[in-house]
């Protein structure tokens, strides 16, 4: 486990005092205005994200030295409450309406075909540098570290049938298929490893733009909310079907870089896998849910376009910061 991450404003100020000190003091009666006002403020937005991060990773694997029963303090929930008010509010703020057909998976599918964000797998690929490299590999570890847990969270809160089978096949083999050498997050740390990076679960936590803690944040809050599970699908479907092509982009940009064989093979395992997953993900998890539950087809588009958005913001937040550099 890591260590609690240094604060980056008001919010996330009380939040770490008071989990460092191990107790949790009465928090602030926040006012009109404060956490989860839906604020366009960089500043408030960077504390807020990472506010709510530290209140997610309490449901994960926790930090050093932080007393487990805070999870589920209720002051931390109702924080909790405010801020993931405020991120599902600022999304479904940018959620375009979507021209819907009758058939569902065909939307979705176009919907994921249609986006055109900027590429960091492509610019890596071609042009990036090694440092630029190893720091897309820091920010990558908030989420890859603990890769497909995010989604294990959706499972019990399916109805039995074809997409509850479906998703848990897939998750299946993103846990290895029972070898525990195969674990996609544990090849993601043994790959961070040998490039001289550290495998703590949340360790570059402080060095993490807002963009990536929004990513984070958003895939933890539609796994751990039933009524979001429509959104989580959507979300989860969206990340498999466009990982294949840029996770040959990235194995291809790291071999140019010649950084470590184990880095490269973790997105070469992808490439194959994912391509694989997209299909029973866009099929049965997503087409197998709204066939059964049709009132969430809007929901799956929603985390769909989330996952798509998020991305695009955070390639555009660290090439800008690179073309800078």
């Amino acid at each position: 486990m890591a260590s609690l991450p240094l604060p980056r404003g008001p919010v996330s100020e009380v939040l770490v005092q008071s989990l460092a000190g191990n107790f949790v003091e009465r928090l602030p009666a926040w006012p009109d205005g404060g956490p989860g006002d839906g604020s366009s403020d960089a500043s408030d937005l960077a504390d807020e994200a990472l506010s709510l991060w530290v209140l997610h990773e309490l449901s994960y694997r926790g930090f050093t030295d932080v007393d487990e029963r805070w999870e589920w303090h209720p002051d931390l929930l109702a924080l909790r409450w405010r801020l993931e008010g405020g991120l599902e509010q600022r999304l479904r703020k940018r959620f375009p309406t979507i021209e819907r057909t009758t058939d569902f998976v065909a939307d979705l599918a176009g919907l994921i075909a249609a986006d055109d964000g900027p590429s960091l797998a492509r610019h890596l690929q071609r042009h990036g540098s090694r440092e630029q490299a190893l720091e897309l590999l820091r920010q990558r570890s908030i989420y890859h570290l603990k890769e497909a847990d995010p989604t294990a969270w959706v499972v019990p809160r399916l109805p039995g049938g074809r997409a509850k089978a479906a998703l848990v096949e897939v998750q299946f083999d993103e846990y290895g298929t029972g070898d525990p050498q195969r674990l996609h997050h544990d090849l993601f740390a043994r790959g961070i490893v040998a490039c001289g990076l550290s495998a703590e679960p949340g360790q570059y936590a402080d060095e993490a733009i807002t963009e990536v803690l929004e990513q984070n944040n958003a895939g933890s809050m539609f796994g751990m909310h039933r009524r979001l599970r429509g959104a989580a699908l959507g979300h989860f479907a969206a990340f498999e079907a466009t990982s294949s092509v840029p996770s040959r982009q990235l194995a291809q940009g790291l071999a140019r870089l010649e950084l470590p064989q184990e880095i490269q093979a973790y997105y070469e395992e992808h490439v194959e896998a994912d391509a694989v997953h997209e299909q029973v993900a866009l099929r049965d998890i997503c087409g197998g849910l709204v066939a059964r539950e049709p009132d969430l087809a809007e929901d799956v588009l929603f985390g769909a376009w989330t996952c798509l958005d998020l991305e695009a913001r955070t390639a555009t937040a660290l090439l800008d910061r690179w073309e800078v550099a």
